[in-house]
């Protein structure tokens, strides 16, 4: 499964719209990428499972990479 992850690049980051960052990681939970993630100074606001057409529609940003599973 591939996730969506929002995050601020700093633990001591105030969530802001205009700083939030996003990766795609693939995972078979919500946890998983958690403990993927954990070694990453991330300040982690949203987990989000993409599938299906919203798959599909991120795929054509170009910016589109997902993080494989370790």
């Amino acid at each position: 499964m591939i996730f969506k992850v929002y995050y601020q690049e700093q633990k001591t980051e105030v969530a802001v719209r205009e700083k939030t960052r996003t990766l795609f990681i693939e995972a078979n939970s919500e946890r998983e990428v958690r403990k993927k993630l954990v070694g990453r100074p991330y300040n982690i606001e949203y987990i989000q499972l993409v599938d299906g057409k919203y798959l599909e529609y991120e795929k054509l940003n170009e910016d589109f990479e997902v993080l494989e599973k370790e």
